[in-house]
């Protein structure tokens, strides 16, 4: 198997040999079958080879499938970065919420299909805007938990421990046979005599005790509730004056007070996958609590999940984005989509699934049809050449000439990339390609990168090939830019074909 740090390199180095790090995207090109059931997610097949997608291992470090060093480790929830490794791991974390944010918002807007991608761009347009900060879970409960959480506050559940002690003989209220065998034993006669010189006897008392189950549980909510909810206020700096915003920082002062609490009246905590007992069940405050806590855990579980196929992530964000931007062009026209199938749990990083291709449009007036094809699986040698997932298929009704293909590649490295030369790299691939091709033109190419926070564009041409490459982010103004640049470039292939 080869690796491949970029999907246009001309270059690839031996697995056994090499390793990739934070600056490489984790690709590898190899024979169908080899490695067995090592774990990645084919992204293209052509005759005996296929092309790899590995995961971002948790740690940052990986032996297998492929040797991977240097990378961010996965930051725990709420983590207060205190190093550069820290920084940039909570920096990377940070990315990858905003995108599945996007990417979330399709949930919502397939409850309407005829309207699907209007709904959409709305919402994208929506989160333009950095001081409306999104919905998420620890929101939603800093709203329909809070009630719960005041009503605890002022009764915690408690119990009365019976423990065996030696108690003056005026506090005795309760003595069982074990405490009678106890005293029998004693020197005397009389039960004076028996309590000998400080009158004390062996009986049982009753001491009040909060450390229950369900205070466990309490426990275990707060904590990790006041860590989501620092997590989101972190990301959502730029909204500190919004009412969500508001909501989820007296929460999480709520949840730290009550946590203080709990811990001075000697409440431990519970583990994941403790069996609920009746008060868990059937108390209604308690249980609100539980089922919280629970939707939590599944989200820091999911977390793992989403970190290691980030890279998936990106590539459904920017199929997305590329499909919005030719819904809004003028003259275009959706004649169909495949019908989308929304997961509730990601399943290698991706969130929904779909036939291909994606969505076919017509161009009124250029004449052309457009199809969004994404992850295709039947390919030609020149597609697997160019290692893109992601391509447009434009059909000139007007002409008899040959589709043109255009390839959108979608890297995702830890590290910033350089727009100028990667397009540079991009162009020299489709140059080769565009000579080989032979029934397909491919003249024109597309890569969408993180903008790590800073807008950029360029475009290189070499020869008879373009590649335009964009710097976009998931929020806020380098989203607008980001979708500004990428409508222009769409729109220059279909005036070039027109002309």
């Amino acid at each position: 198997m080869n690796l491949l740090r970029r999907p246009w390199s001309l270059k690839t180095t031996n697995a056994q040999e090499d390793a990739l790090g934070p600056s490489d995207c984790l690709l590898g090109d190899a024979k169908v079958g080899e490695g067995g059931r090592s774990l990645h997610a084919p992204l293209l097949s052509w005759d005996d080879r296929e092309l790899r997608l590995f995961p971002y291992p948790k740690s940052g470090t990986a032996e297998n499938p492929v040797k991977v060093t240097g990378l961010p480790a996965r930051p725990k929830i709420g983590l207060e970065p205190k190093t550069p490794a820290e920084e940039i791991s909570v920096a990377a974390s940070e990315r990858m919420h905003r995108v599945l944010a996007r990417i979330e918002e399709l949930e919502a807007a397939l409850d309407d299909p005829e309207n699907l991608w209007t709904r959409l761009q709305e919402a994208w347009n929506r989160a333009e805007d950095e001081s409306d900060p999104r919905m998420a879970e620890i929101v939603r409960q800093s709203i329909g938990v809070k009630p719960y959480l005041q009503e605890l506050e002022k009764k915690i559940r408690r119990v009365l421990r019976r423990n065996r002690e030696l108690t003056p003989l005026d506090r005795v209220q309760e003595m069982d046979r074990a405490s009678m065998l106890w005293m029998v034993r004693q020197p005397g006669t009389t039960t004076a005599e028996r309590a000998g010189a400080d009158q004390r006897i062996l009986a049982i008392a009753r001491h009040e005790n909060f450390d229950t189950l369900e205070n466990r549980v309490l426990h275990s909510y707060l904590r990790l509730a006041s860590h989501f909810a620092r997590q989101w206020m972190r990301e959502h700096r730029r909204a500190e004056n919004s009412k969500r915003y508001r909501d989820v920082e007296a929460y999480s002062r709520l949840c730290r007070r009550l946590s203080r609490e709990l811990n001075q009246l000697g409440v431990s905590v519970a583990e994941p996958g403790v069996t609920a007992n009746y008060v868990l069940l059937e108390n209604r405050a308690y249980r609100a609590v539980n089922e919280a806590w629970l939707r939590l855990l599944r989200q820091d579980k999911a977390e793992d999940e989403l970190w290691a196929w980030q890279a998936q992530s990106w590539t459904d964000f920017c199929v997305l984005a590329v499909t919005l931007a030719l819904h809004g062009l003028k003259e275009t026209k959706l004649l169909a989509q495949a019908p989308l199938v929304w997961l509730d749990e990601a399943i290698q990083g991706r969130r929904f699934l779909h036939d291909r291709p994606l969505a076919v449009f017509w161009l009124q007036e250029s004449g052309l049809i457009v199809e969004v094809q994404a992850r295709p699986e039947a390919v030609t040698s020149i597609q697997f050449g160019a290692k893109a997932h992601v391509w447009l298929r434009i059909t000139d009704l007007k002409s008899d000439e040959f589709e043109r293909r255009v390839p959108v590649w979608t890297p995702n490295p830890f590290e910033r990339m350089s727009p100028g030369d990667e397009a540079r790299n991009a162009a020299i691939l489709i140059e080769a390609l565009r000579k080989k091709a032979s029934q397909e033109v491919i003249r024109e190419g597309l890569i969408l990168m993180p903008a790590h926070g800073e807008f950029e564009n360029s475009e290189i041409s070499i020869g008879a090939s373009r590649v335009c490459a964009i710097a976009l982010d998931a929020r806020g103004e380098t989203l607008k830019e980001g979708k500004a640049a990428l409508a222009d470039f769409v729109r220059s292939c279909f005036q070039e074909s027109s002309n």
